[in-house]
């Protein structure tokens, strides 16, 4: 819906001022521009001032009778008889004896309050009083009436009457509670209705006001009941079904209002103070509901409304979608509870195990070693982190960077470590760093920085906390932002800590409703443990019994279903004219999009793969080409992917993968040529392992202690969270089927060629597949030598093409042939 049509309907002075030419402003007309002006900008500061006064005078009023009811049931009321002629009220403020708590002007005014007008029933008056000054200060009504006076006079006189009625000239009950005016009124009702007829008419109003605040209909009731008596003697299951005239949700005392809109000036010129830019509308309201969706239609809200008032439909539908609350996707699961950090251990806590000793000795053989190949340098400086000290150097003018760069060994072997790294310059600061790692290294436990400042107090959308830096601090990241993780080393180097860090942080910090993964184990045992989680943050497909997904075939359909999730959430936000799941969920969560036509919160989706040289190895381009075409695209609907490999070869990370993976975290390979695949450029190699890892983020390299967190403390987090209530099942994708491709398939096996066996046996004779073989041994041309070459390829005797290179033969025996060729026996 455009903006046009939800503007306000209030009329608009769209006449254009007119400039007088040659005349200039008389004397008395500037004067008056400028008393309004500074009326203007003085408004707002005046009305909270007034507020404020009024909610004093409230709040005082109150405490005031509260001390004066008290003190005249315990009898310490004041000798001196306000009521008599001879003692005023002025007199009264100097030669009271100041038994209320709030002094002899609190005792005047409770008096006045309670004995000459309603009794305790004036305490709505008070309330009337404290709900202006509210208005006026905050410019929201406390209760959401329109006719607050009239109403609370009503309701203080009838409250007054009866308890006239209650305790009949019995004093001092009959004064603190009903007053001057209930006791006046209550003689002349008995003297016209006597008691018993003056209590019936207290009661008969009372249930008119009752049936009038809640628009209850007697007729309707009786009609209610007779038909749900109907309906029990037909169905016992049947609902019954009113007519909607008792709709509790109707209510005769609705404001007419937005709540929360601003309020007019105390001063009653009929002008309307604009909190945005501090101007006067001139009582002209040109707000608009920022709104600018076509789906949502505000004719679909069914909207009751009083009778009794002339409201334009649209503008009181409008003030319904503004009046109600944002949703909160959390209240599907309101008794879930974030798990606390208890859960974890502690391993010693933030203590630096190296000494003052061994750094200097450190910096000693560093400046030695230097000084040997005549190297000078001016200061060294140190920076002592978890397992990591960096030696940051400052060498002398003329110095050259390479020279210092091509002693790395000579300087590891005067320090006796492994592992060295020299950083040369470092980037924004111009100095050269040498990390040296510690002899004693110290464990980072996931406790410690699950439960730092940075990450308690993130506002990232998917916050993940992967362990300190060298300078030991904590080093959290923003998923969204990465978008996509490569993970990569050598087996026993610490990959599998690094995915339950990134997991569990994501637990800490994120609701189930907010945050579902997929995750795909092929070696079965790695990511078993999350099992338990199943209900809560995991999704799968529709005809899967585990989320945990192993089976290559189910990875490839898993894969596939996310691009039809991804392609549904594109559609959403292209019609809700937004560009990223954030703008959506934050445009849906303010009731901005209507459900009915599709609209749901999204939540983010990340994807975990433990092992995928093995997927690739056994699919291929069946899981490359789902795989690539998520991370180019999939970022900006919140599905978000993090790959895990221990074979970082370029067979296995291909470059197609590299470009849309920006963030790269390499634990410790064995040859550079490894660290080179995963981080374009040396280091993965020269790291001391366990945990020891670098983070590429582009342009920086980033050096860190990855969080240790041990099987038994997955566990305990997993357990915690699976024995809360869940929901009834995991998140299902869209269904996905490769039936097709079997079809298709079949086709083919009919429609073989006369020397499909032949040139199968060849090729898995040679264990290599290419047209050109076919053609030289069999003397085939090309046309036909490349349609066999596809029939072995739908047969899944070879796999597909790869460019220039000859393609990976799958068959790799005789009798495995055989079963191919012969499939009926």
């Amino acid at each position: 819906m455009s903006k046009n049509k939800l503007r306000s309907s209030k009329p608009q002075d769209t006449k254009p001022v007119e400039k007088s030419k040659g005349k200039k402003p008389n004397k008395k007309s500037k004067k008056k521009i400028k008393k309004d002006s500074w009326l203007k900008r003085n408004k707002k500061a005046v009305n909270m001032s007034f507020g404020i006064l009024f909610m004093v005078v409230a709040l005082y009023s109150a405490l005031a009778m509260v001390s004066y009811t008290v003190n005249t049931f315990n009898g310490k009321v004041d000798n001196i008889n306000l009521d008599s002629s001879t003692v005023t009220s002025w007199q009264y403020l100097m030669v009271g004896n100041g038994n209320n708590f709030t002094g002899n002007l609190g005792d005047v005014i409770a008096n006045f309050l309670v004995k000459e007008c309603f009794g305790l029933g004036s305490i709505f008056l008070i309330l009337v009083l404290f709900h202006y000054g509210f208005l006026l200060t905050f410019g929201k009504k406390l209760i959401n009436r329109k006719y607050v006076l009239p109403v609370n006079l009503l309701i203080a006189l009838w409250f007054s009457l009866f308890f006239a009625v209650v305790f009949n000239n019995n004093e001092p009950y009959v004064s603190i509670f009903s007053g001057y005016i209930g006791q006046n009124l209550f003689e002349a009702f008995r003297h016209i209705t006597g008691f018993v007829g003056t209590l019936i008419i207290l009661l008969v109003l009372m249930f008119v006001f009752i049936g009038v605040r809640y628009k209850l209909n007697v007729l309707n009731l009786f009609k209610n009941i007779k038909i749900g008596k109907k309906s029990d003697e037909n169905d016992e299951n049947d609902g019954i079904d009113n007519d909607g005239d008792d709709d509790e949700s109707g209510d005769c005392f609705d404001d007419d209002e937005q709540e929360g809109d601003d309020i007019s000036d105390i001063d009653g010129d009929g002008e309307e103070w604009n909190e945005e830019d501090g101007r006067d509308d001139g009582g002209n309201n040109s707000s608009e509901v920022e709104n600018d969706d076509e789906n949502f239609e505000l004719t679909d809200i069914t909207v009751v409304r009083p009778d009794e008032e002339s409201i334009d439909e649209k503008e009181f539908k409008k003030q319904i979608v503004l009046e109600m609350e944002d949703i909160d996707p959390r209240d599907e699961l309101p008794r879930y509870k974030m798990p606390t950090i208890d859960l974890l251990e502690n391993y010693g806590g933030d203590t630096v195990s190296i000494t003052d000793e061994e750094i200097e000795k450190n910096r000693q053989n560093i400046k030695n070693t230097l000084l040997t190949y005549s190297i000078e340098i001016i200061s060294i400086k140190a920076t002592v982190g978890p397992t990591i000290t960096l030696y940051e150097i400052v060498p002398a003018p003329g110095v050259r960077i390479s020279k210092i760069k091509n002693l790395e060994d000579d300087i590891a072997l005067s320090l006796a470590a492994i592992g060295i790294r020299i950083i040369a310059p470092i980037p924004g600061k111009g100095t050269i760093g040498i990390e040296v790692p510690n002899s004693k290294p110290q464990i980072v436990a996931m406790r410690s920085v699950l439960s730092s400042k940075k990450f308690v107090e993130s506002n990232f959308e998917l916050p993940i906390a992967l362990g300190k830096t060298i300078s030991n601090e904590s080093f959290v990241a923003d998923l969204t932002k990465m978008p996509h993780l490569l993970v990569a080393g050598a087996t026993g180097q610490g990959k599998s800590v690094g995915l339950n860090a990134i997991i569990s942080s994501l637990l800490y910090k994120k609701h189930p409703a907010q945050l579902k993964f997929v995750m795909i184990d092929p070696k079965k045992v790695e990511l078993s443990l999350f099992s338990k989680i199943e209900k809560h943050y995991l999704a799968k497909l529709p005809d899967l019994d585990e989320a945990i997904i192993t089976d290559t075939k189910h990875v490839v359909n898993t894969l596939n279903s996310l691009l039809i999730e991804m392609s549904s959430r594109y559609e959403l936000l292209k019609m809700s004219g937004v560009r990223n799941i954030k703008e959506y969920n934050t445009k849906y969560l303010a009731r901005r999009l209507n459900p009915e036509n599709g609209h749901r919160y999204l939540p983010y989706i990340v994807v975990i793969i433990d092992e995928f040289a093995d997927l690739i190895m056994t699919a291929g381009k069946e899981v490359e080409v789902p795989l690539t075409r998520l991370a180019q695209l999939a970022r900006a609907v919140g599905i978000h992917l993090v790959i895990a490999t221990q074979r970082p070869s370029v067979n296995i990370i291909t470059g197609t993968i590299k470009a849309n993976f920006p963030a790269r975290l390499a634990f410790r390979v064995v040859q550079k040529i490894d660290s080179r695949t995963i981080l374009d450029t040396g280091g993965a190699d020269q790291l001391i392992g366990r945990g020891d890892m670098l983070l590429s983020t582009g342009s920086d390299l980033i050096r860190m202690q990855c969080a240790f967190i041990d099987t038994e403390e997955v566990m305990r987090l997993t357990d915690f969270i699976g024995s809360q209530a869940g929901y009834a099942t995991a998140l299902l994708l869209p269904e996905y089927s490769g039936d097709s491709a079997e079809t298709n398939l079949r086709d083919d096996i009919g429609d073989r060629d006369e020397m499909f066996a032949q040139a199968a046996r060849l090729v898995v004779l040679n264990q290599h597949g290419s047209t050109s073989l076919l053609q030289r041994k069999l003397n085939l041309g090309y046309n036909r030598a490349g349609r066999i070459m596809d029939q072995l390829e739908a047969a899944g005797v070879v796999g597909p093409q790869e460019g220039s290179k000859a393609r990976e033969v799958y068959v790799h025996s005789e009798m495995e042939l055989e079963v191919i060729l012969n499939p009926e026996g």
